[in-house]
């Protein structure tokens, strides 16, 4: 009898109905499957084809062993219960990762199938934990928390929350949970524990780091990176809740060339058409969109459309789309998935038919008018209820599979503007998981408040983001509920946000500003409201001079934004880097939580307290920082208290590099 068995370039261990196989998986890295009663399930859900790696494998009576390069795994047999314990070694034979014991009368299970009806299980993970362990990534969750440790989080998408499952640990490895299903995490101090709510079997993918970087660079192999960042993405996008009619368009476009303010996108908002679901311009207010937009692109500046994914029941599109099984079905009662100026269903974007309808509508109603950028809103999608288990899609049960479907959303327009020949693609999207950077997402975080706690979240998020492979990243500058623009408050927080913004990868104005006014159409019927004005020179004197300054910087950088694009694109390095990415070696680095590098020598402590005209910075060790204001040189390792008056913030270049900025901020 023997409990394991060398295939290739993977370990397997059988016993009690359980298989599990340990496969090499790229360089420094594994994929971990099992399966209770039944065979594993080939394919992937997002991890990409590895190239071939060599391992060793040895293999004894009680316990066998995998390495490959700098990541080795030991399966022990435990002789009471026979379960076999996975242990994750680096090359210095430390131990990075190992699943709890079955503590021997205690009976538990590392991995514990709970049948279901029908024939999947739920599952339950479980790991040891190392209290001293620090773990960042997991995507984009609102709270003010950058080590992770001690957190619990749900392993599923909502308005300004997008799951990505993906984590960095500050002892070495990165850990991919590949399941696409509906469920939580918790990492405590005793054990980490994922599970998934339904499943047909077990998958994750670990991988091996001295650095940071390093790991970063192996997760992006392993699930693709972005595109080369289009040239009009560098630079300063205006938007807000609403321009309801193209006149209103072209205006603000043509203020801001009378302005000579440097403008590559303005981004025309969600009903601009009839009805959800149609996917075209609505006559009424848009009455020659393909003079507007060769107008705008005249003007040199590209017109970015927003797109929904509901279906609203009087679409001129839905009884065809419900005909051709083309949405999402609810698994009872009736079809209602979302309450928005009527009744919504969504599209099915994990259906390749879904996909490739959709896109033709949008080809011949926007593409072909001279649109080359997407705003992909309501990405997650934002079921009323999010009772995921309500809900059923091409690709299987959302309780299963839900996780995917931003990915897929991304992917439905970024392959049919690659088919139209289009080679410059990114796409504005409200939610991402597991590999959406490769179909071009620019992800923004969602429906925030204009408040300084949100703001405050808002760098957490970004930090996150980066390490999970998306590079391309923005928020609403200003937060996008209750910014009222006669207020001092909103006005001096907008000024610090943009501020903010002029730093992230992508510097977009957006926000529902108040007060907002009523649309009323020919017919009668209430439209979506359009918001107040949100152009820069909207929020006062003293704001404007500030803002048309920091969109200045914007282009100063630009040879230097193209430059993290170019590294994102060829490394998966993120554009908006935690301070410990670039000195792993500080140990204070790994704790700051208010302050970034854009990039590998900027760094950006923005100013985000209300009122505050100083802040508390530190710099890492290991450099030396150039304040680009004051052109003041300060040792790293130190913590030192900067002023910060409302027209600037503390930027420091490393090592004097970047030094067209001295004298600017």
């Amino acid at each position: 009898m023997s409990f394991f068995e060398a295939c290739g370039n993977a370990l397997i261990f059988r016993e009690n109905g359980e298989i599990l196989k340990i496969e090499a998986w790229g360089k420094d890295s594994f994929r971990v499957r099992s399966r209770f009663l039944g065979d594993l399930e080939d394919g992937s859900i997002a991890l990409l084809e590895p190239e071939l790696a060599e391992v060793q494998i040895t293999i004894h009576e009680w316990d066998a062993e995998i390495r490959n390069g700098n990541i080795r795994a030991v399966i022990d047999v435990q002789r009471w219960g026979r379960d076999g314990q996975i242990t994750f070694y680096n090359q210095k034979g430390e131990i990075l990762l190992r699943e709890i014991s079955n503590g021997g009368a205690l009976m538990k299970k590392a991995r514990f199938y709970h049948a279901k009806p029908g024939g999947n299980f739920s599952l339950t993970v479980s790991f040891e934990s190392n209290p001293e362990e620090k773990l960042y990534g997991m995507g984009q969750y609102q709270q003010e928390t950058l080590n992770l440790k001690g957190c619990n989080l749900e392993l599923a998408h909502r308005n300004s929350q997008a799951s990505i499952p993906f984590y960095v640990s500050s002892l070495g490895y990165g850990f991919l949970w590949h399941n696409a299903a509906i469920g939580e995490v918790h990492f405590g101090l005793n054990t980490t524990q994922w599970t998934a709510q339904s499943t047909a079997q077990m998958d994750y993918w670990i991988t091996a780091g001295n650095t940071p970087a390093e790991i970063e660079e192996h997760f992006a192999n392993a699930t693709g990176k972005a595109p080369m960042m289009p040239e009009y993405g560098l630079g300063f996008w205006q938007c807000k809740l609403r321009y309801y009619n193209q006149d209103q368009v072209i205006s603000i476009a043509k203020e801001y060339k009378k302005r000579n303010i440097p403008l590559d996108v303005l981004v025309i908002d969600y009903y601009h058409w009839p009805r959800c679901g149609d996917y075209r311009f609505d006559e009424e207010y848009f009455p020659d969109p393909k003079s507007m937009i060769q107008q705008l692109h005249d003007m040199g500046i590209e017109t970015m459309v927003s797109i929904w994914p509901q279906i609203d029941w009087r679409s001129e599109n839905y009884e065809e789309m419900k005909q051709e099984g083309l949405l999402v079905k609810s698994n009872s009662g009736i079809d209602i998935q979302m309450l928005f100026h009527g009744n919504n269903v969504f599209m099915d974007a994990t259906n390749p038919r879904t996909r490739a309808y959709v896109w033709n509508k949008c080809k011949q109603n926007y593409a072909d008018l001279g649109i080359r950028t997407f705003w992909l809103d309501e990405a997650e999608p934002e079921f009323g209820t999010y009772a995921y288990d309500h809900y059923r899609y091409h690709a299987g049960p959302v309780e299963e599979i839900g996780n995917i479907y931003p990915r897929e959303y991304a992917r439905t327009f970024y392959e049919g503007q690659k088919a139209n020949g289009q080679t410059d693609i990114v796409n504005l999207i409200r939610c991402a998981w597991v590999g959406s950077q490769r179909y071009g997402a620019l992800v923004w975080s969602g429906d925030i408040m204009s408040t300084y706690e949100d703001f405050r979240k808002q760098i957490c998020a970004g930090i996150h983001m980066g390490l999970c492979g998306i590079p391309w990243w923005t928020t609403d500058i200003g937060g996008f509920h209750n910014g009222w623009i006669e207020s001092p408050e909103f006005r001096e927080l907008l000024i610090r946000w943009f501020q903010f913004g002029t730093f992230c990868p992508v510097m977009r104005l957006h926000g529902c500003r108040q007060p907002a006014s009523p649309i009323i159409n020919h017919a009668g019927e209430v439209r979506e409201q359009t918001g107040a004005d949100n152009e820069i020179w909207s929020f006062g004197e003293e704001a404007y001079p500030i803002l048309y300054h920091f969109i200045s910087i914007r282009e100063m950088m630009r040879d230097y934004t193209r430059s993290l694009m170019k590294e994102a694109h060829e490394k998966g390095t993120p554009v908006m880097r935690a301070l410990f990415y670039e000195f792993p070696e500080d140990p204070n680095c790994w704790d700051i939580k208010d302050s970034y590098l854009f990039g590998s020598d900027i760094l950006v402590a923005p100013i985000c307290h209300k009122g505050a005209r100083s802040r508390e910075v530190y710099l890492p060790k290991g450099a030396e920082w150039t304040h680009a204001g004051t052109q003041k040189v300060y040792p790293g390792g130190k913590w030192y208290t900067i002023d910060a008056p409302l027209e600037t913030l503390p930027i420091f270049l490393r090592n004097g590099k970047q030094s067209y900025l001295l004298g600017q901020i």
